[in-house]
């Protein structure tokens, strides 16, 4: 679609709209005299408008600044405007109501937090922006989880990310930097030096600032595709560099089942790992098969007797709507079954194309957006009244159907990385390849530090560091 803009460039708050409201198109940006379906987005005199063109008709919606001050605020409450104007006129021209209404943003909770903390309701949050009365609920549920573990922090509290890409095979909708074990198992020694180097560096950072972890998170990849040697030698430097003493939980991602032996197990729990991710994603197998895991949901089960046999271990379990091959009685299935496994956690993904995946360069019939809505909605109904509650949650681009990603926990159980992570209530400090540290500023700001995406660059840059 064409989009053209006058007496403002935000070209990236107009994208985010285009993208929620007509998903298969794509921004163009053209000079001359505004031509053919378009977008044509003006702020003038305290006011948004765009006027819509599709199909030979033309549609208007309006949006006022808000009031505000600083020249910060001011920016991102005509962003707002901007994006609304575009959304109630692509309403007027006879588009559904999208279930988050004009919400684009992947951290909707941020917002209503902001909304709770100043005084004002869910109601009213979900009145500015449209959302449906079901997703402001699940959104102010999460909100206020965000908003009690703020609380609890302290002064100096810090969240430790360390990044494993290595997994036993490439999942079709994974778009991360992660590396199927057969084809780069010659970098995971030097990849593992290389860490433990970084590792080191940021571990005299950290003390130097008078900082301290309160949560650790194994992520990747499948960091359990380290052999338990390598594991070891991981959780040595981490408790060696950084001080541990103030850690509330400690998560690992064990989320292949087909990594999960009593031996890396029995080294996680000496080192003091409170939480791992046994991750199905689905529990049929011929689902399984089509996405590229090769391993079974008896496999699942079987990971998961090990983790309970050895003890003292909170579990995960992921699961996405909307995989290919998938239906809605498949993932009711699925979700039926890992609920009676009695994970402390359970995570329902929304199945989002994202470019670098398998399902991006290929793609495969998919259930649709209504279809996604009903698996998504069956989990919430189902995880409810199973005592589980939601304590965080985030949207992505491309999620079938505009829905979501929701963490539930049983009372007490809840993780307070991912919590900190979505939120932004603390420096995160990542390391590995890929791993992005987010420190947040007074003002609402974040500071970021990237590593280098891919393993190999990685392993260069920390070597170069040495």
């Amino acid at each position: 679609m064409n989009l053209y803009f006058s007496g403002h460039s935000y070209k990236y708050a107009a994208e985010q709209m285009l993208l929620t409201l007509f998903p298969g198109e794509r921004p163009v940006y053209s000079a001359g005299e505004p031509a053919g379906d378009r977008a044509e987005l003006t702020l003038s005199d305290g006011e948004a408008v765009c006027r819509l063109y599709r199909q030979c008709r033309d549609y208007e919606g309006r949006a006022a600044v808000e009031p505000c001050e600083g020249a910060r605020e001011r920016v991102r409450m005509e962003q707002r405007a901007v994006k609304l104007s575009f959304y109630r006129a692509a309403l007027a021209s006879g588009l559904p109501r999208p279930p988050w209404g004009a919400l684009t943003g992947v951290k909707p909770g941020k917002l209503m937090a902001q909304y709770l903390t100043a005084g004002r309701t869910g109601e009213e949050f979900a009145a500015d922006f449209d959302v449906s009365p079901r997703r402001a609920a699940l959104c102010e549920r999460t909100a206020r989880a965000a908003l009690e573990a703020k609380a609890g922090l302290g002064e100096g509290d810090i969240g430790l990310y360390v990044g494993i890409p290595f997994c036993p095979t490439r999942c079709a909708y994974c778009s991360f930097i992660s590396s199927a074990v057969g084809s780069s198992r010659a970098l995971m020694e030097p990849y593992l030096e290389a860490l433990l180097g970084e590792i080191g560096r940021l571990g005299a950072e950290v003390r130097e600032l008078g900082q301290r972890p309160v949560t650790v998170y194994f992520g990747g990849g499948t960091p359990t595709t380290l052999s338990p040697a390598q594991l070891d030698r991981l959780c040595s430097r981490m408790e060696t560099c950084f001080d541990l003493s103030a850690l509330r939980e400690y998560t690992v991602e064990a989320g292949r089942p087909d990594t999960i032996t009593m031996e890396r197990l029995a080294v996680l729990k000496a080192h003091g790992v409170t939480r791992v991710s046994v991750n199905p994603q689905t529990m049929s197998d011929t689902v399984l098969e089509t996405i590229g895991r090769r391993h079974t949901a008896r496999d699942v089960t079987d990971a998961l007797a090990l983790v309970r046999q050895i003890g003292g271990l909170q579990v995960n379990m992921d699961l996405i709507a909307g995989l290919p091959g998938d239906s809605e009685a498949g993932f009711r299935q699925s979700l039926d079954t890992v609920l009676a496994l009695e994970p402390e956690n359970i995570t329902v993904h929304t199945l989002a194309i994202k470019n670098g995946s398998r399902l991006a360069e290929h793609p495969q019939a998919l259930p649709d957006g209504v279809a996604v809505g009903r698996m998504v909605d069956y989990a919430m109904e189902r995880l409810t009244a199973a005592g589980y509650a939601p304590y965080y949650l985030y949207r992505q681009k491309y999620m079938s159907g505009g829905w979501e990603n929701v963490g539930w926990a049983r009372p007490g159980t809840e993780n307070l990385y991912n919590i900190l992570m979505m939120e932004e209530l603390a420096p995160i400090y990542a390391m590995g390849a890929g791993g992005s540290t987010k420190i947040p500023g007074p003002d609402g700001s974040i500071r970021r530090r990237m590593n280098p995406k891919y393993p190999k660059e990685y392993i260069e840059r920390m070597t170069q560091e040495v």
